[in-house]
Formats: C-alpha cells, structure tokens, sequence
C-alpha cells in the first residue's frame, strides 16, 4: 500500500536544486553578518575577491567575497560593486579604515608573536597602521621549538595579553604539538596551513601562476628561489615584500589569523 501523503520519488525534493542566493553589491555602509563566525559589521573596503566588515567597536576583518552572507536574516551573495562610486572612505594596506592624523599609541604591555623576520616584515607591511594606531608591538621568535617556554618567561595575564602567529599550522604537524602544550586563558595562537610565509602571498602578485613545488627535506624558500632563478633566498624575499601592496595580495586563512590575534590583543576585557 501506497501512503497518498508523499510523492511517488520521496528522493525528488533532495535533488532538486537550491535556489540560488540573491547577489547584492558590496558597497560601502552595508551591514550584513557572516554567520560561521558571528561576525556582524558594515562593509568598509571590497576588492575582486574580498570584502572587509567593520563592527560597531571598530575592529574590521576580510572575508572572501561570495556568498554565505546575512542580509537582514536572509542568504545572500556578495559581489563586488558595478559601480565606481567614491565612498569618500580612506582605507588602510589592512583594509581598515584609515584614522586620518592620529598618532602612534603608547604601547601595550600586550603583544603579537611571529615565527621569524619574515612574518614581521609581512606583517608591518599590511597592518603597520593599524598596529601604530592601536600601540601594538609585533615580536620575532626563531621559531615555535620554545614556544611553551618563552610564553611562561613572558607571565601572560589580564591586560598583559599575548597572541601568537605560527606557520604550518596543520593537525598532525609539530607546531601543532606545540601549541597544544599552551593552555593559558590569556594566550591566543593561530597560524596558516603554508610551509612559509611566503607562501601567504597570493602567486599572482609576484608573477606566479602557482608557488614552485619543493622536495620534501628541501628548505622551502632555497628551493623556491632555485626554481625560479631567484638568487639567494634574501634576494627572493625582497621581491616577494615588494610585491604585497594591500590585504588582496594575501591569502585569506593568513588575512583572519592576524585580525584574530589584533582583535584578542587589544581586548581590555
């Protein structure tokens, strides 16, 4: 016997395709919410393929353009606005928006940890105003083997914060490890899945279609600036610095770990 209270495919309604979410222009002054994160801000900067969302406490953070976005409870499509407006906002590399003559804060006792040289420079290239604005001092380690260490010499507390930026943060790895071993509620450490920073750097922006794959055992960066006829490997880091003009030169998973540390850090709460 046959129930009258289904269709005769009761597969029919999971096949059927959804429908696709509204597009709306990403221009500046709209609110929308990324559900995933919770993060609810209006649109402040938008290039071809990211869109920053500043909150009511002025923190901003990008977010790859596309769709998975609330408009007022509703899914929608972001995409980047056909006109050429002005918004009459100055942004920042960072896609803040600029704090027009304001000067350097004292500096917190808070701080942002990063692997190496490298990150440093990539990342005073990016967030470099942002991080005068808001007194934050951006530290070199020589890698993560210490961390656990370093962060007990350093006595993280309340307003004495410490955010930490690690490479090749993959389950499995030995950053992974190491990170597990920090537990303390006044420490915050992300990372990207890249082998180096350099690889955070979009290829396009250095003329690449595609980074160089580099045989396991071999330096990452000697290998990259072997392949490429780059020279040593502080030749191929100047030109890789010298291409990153903004935020849209890096890639995302890079882009949202250091707004989480800058947003942990300066959290006086």
């Amino acid at each position: 016997m046959r129930s009258r209270q289904y269709d005769d495919d009761v597969l029919a309604a999971a096949r059927r395709p959804k429908p696709a979410q509204p597009e709306v222009e990403a221009e500046a002054g709209l609110v929308v919410e990324e559900p995933v994160t919770g993060w609810c801000g209006a649109v402040v900067a938008c290039d071809k393929e990211r869109v920053s969302l500043e909150d009511r406490a002025g923190r901003v953070r990008v977010f790859p353009l596309g769709p998975g976005f609330l408009l007022e409870g509703r899914p929608v499509r972001l995409v980047r606005p056909r006109s050429t407006r002005p918004t009459g906002l100055v942004t920042t590399a960072s896609g803040s928006v600029a704090v027009q003559g304001a000067r350097a804060r004292v500096a917190r006792a808070s701080r942002i940890w990063v692997e190496g040289k490298h990150d440093a420079q990539l990342v005073e290239r990016v967030w470099g105003d942002d991080l005068r604005v808001e007194g934050l001092v951006v530290e070199a380690l020589d890698g993560v083997d210490d961390l656990p260490r370093e962060v007990g010499q350093f006595g993280p507390a309340r307003g004495r914060r410490l955010g930490v930026l690690v490479d090749h943060l993959v389950p499995g790895s030995k950053e992974s490890r190491v990170v597990a071993s920090v537990t303390s509620p006044h420490v915050l450490v992300t990372g990207h899945p890249y082998v180096d920073v350099w690889q955070a750097v979009k290829p396009a922006a250095v003329g690449l279609r595609a980074w160089p794959v580099v045989p396991r055992g071999t330096d990452w960066k000697t290998g990259v600036c072997d392949a490429l006829g780059w020279g040593q490997t502080w030749e191929g880091w100047r030109r890789v610095l010298a291409a990153v003009d903004s935020y849209a030169d890096l890639e995302v998973p890079l882009l949202q770990s250091v707004e989480r540390l800058i947003d942990f850090v300066t959290d006086e709460g």
